[in-house]
């Protein structure tokens, strides 16, 4: 699957047209997860839909979805873009952008410096690198033109392989590990103690996908994440705000 977004990125990208730059004001993904609202920085995702679970939430509205997260003590946002195989639009990003006061992140599948001269210009306050995606001298040559634009990047990783691939080359203040297999679409949040011991002390650990209860929370901090991502089991519930709360095991009238 990863192989065929990539190829239709490539697609994409023959085609791209810039888009008039919003000049919103940048936020710092990376000091809104360094100081969260609780003892675990909260990244909710706005995501309609995947390749794995198909169509996630039919009632798709991201602003109102991004204005609940904020209401729900979420410490940013990511943004699905990605149109074939999510259902995302980069409009989505910038309305978001312009109606919460939170940093957000770009989740698109980024192969060239022109998807970051783009998420610069809808708005985004950091990018997603996926180590997987990336040949190891692309991924530390778009690492760097980021961060001479002043965005933050989430460098995402799901093996143990691809993290002593990438820390060969760059060193991220923001380290993603996912626990989905590429190959099974599984997840395996337990997959994050076995790589816990490799991630340089300095980086920011976020775990991402399979996490749907308190007690996944508290595994993974466990593991040395201080953050988490969570799109799909926030995204399912009728109210993000209400769903924030209960996925911390928080009293819904707190």
């Amino acid at each position: 699957m990863l192989d065929k977004i990539i190829e239709t990125k490539k697609e994409e990208i023959k085609k791209l047209i810039l888009p008039d730059d919003e000049r919103l004001p940048r936020l710092s993904f990376y000091d809104a997860l360094k100081a969260p609202h609780r003892e675990l920085g909260l990244i909710a995702e706005v995501k309609k839909a995947s390749p794995s679970k198909g169509l996630i939430k039919a009632d798709f509205h991201p602003v109102e979805i991004a204005l609940a997260y904020e209401k729900g003590g979420a410490d940013c946002l990511s943004v699905l873009t990605d149109t074939p195989y999510f259902q995302g639009k980069r409009e989505y990003l910038t309305d978001v952008k312009k109606a919460v006061n939170l940093p957000i992140l770009r989740k698109d599948f980024i192969i060239d410096h022109i998807q970051i001269d783009e998420a610069n210009r809808i708005g985004a306050d950091a990018i997603l690198l996926i180590g997987e995606a990336l040949e190891s001298s692309l991924l530390k040559e778009l690492y760097q033109y980021a961060l001479q634009l002043n965005l933050d990047i989430l460098v995402e990783v799901h093996d143990q392989d691809t993290l002593e691939k990438v820390l060969k080359v760059i060193t991220p203040k923001i380290l993603g590990v996912n626990n989905r297999n590429l190959k099974t679409f599984e997840t395996n949040i337990g997959q994050l103690e076995e790589m816990a011991s490799s991630i340089p002390r300095d980086t920011l650990l976020v775990s991402e996908s399979g996490l749907y209860t308190r007690d996944d929370l508290n595994l993974v901090q466990q593991y040395g994440a201080k953050a988490v991502l969570v799109g799909e089991s926030l995204m399912r519930k009728d109210d993000q705000a209400v769903a924030i709360k209960e996925l911390f095991g928080e009293s819904i009238n707190a």
